[in-house]
């Protein structure tokens, strides 16, 4: 099992839809996909706020100078191209106009494990069959202080 230290970001518009990214295992196809926070580890040295600063930049391309204070944390289990993982993961949030994603700063990893993304309202969420995280999205999004 590897250990890792994550931070995400609940990117919301300021209508209140989130922008999400669709992915799923390359080395499990029959996992199928689900919704998620941009976001990813932190490396040597960085701080979770720098880490969702930089993962923010380069899965969507936005730059923002501060993301203010972690809004909540998490541990997730899960397995990923042949790897078990136990993720503790401090999740930001920024309010933004909506702007077109830039996928330009992809790895390699996400390139093949990311299939595209979307903005999604609370209701959207709450009514669709597909699989999101983080779980409770929906009531995560409603604490999110206002902006």
């Amino acid at each position: 099992m590897r250990d890792r230290v994550a931070a995400r970001v609940l990117v919301v518009d300021h209508d209140g839809a989130v922008l999400l990214l669709r992915g799923g295992d390359p080395h499990r196809p029959e996992a199928g996909s689900w919704w998620f926070t941009p976001g990813g580890g932190l490396d040597a040295g960085e701080s979770a706020e720098d880490a969702a600063r930089r993962e923010l930049r380069e899965e969507t391309g936005l730059v923002v100078d501060d993301l203010g204070p972690v809004v909540f944390e998490r541990v997730a289990e899960f397995d990923f191209e042949g790897e078990h993982y136990h993720q503790t993961e401090f999740f930001f949030s920024v309010r933004v106009d909506r702007f077109d994603v830039v996928t330009d700063g992809w790895t390699e990893v996400e390139r093949r494990a990311v299939h595209g993304h979307r903005w999604w309202t609370p209701a959207e969420i709450a009514s669709s069959d597909e699989t999101f995280y983080p779980e409770r999205l929906v009531e995560r999004l409603v604490e999110l202080p206002a902006v």
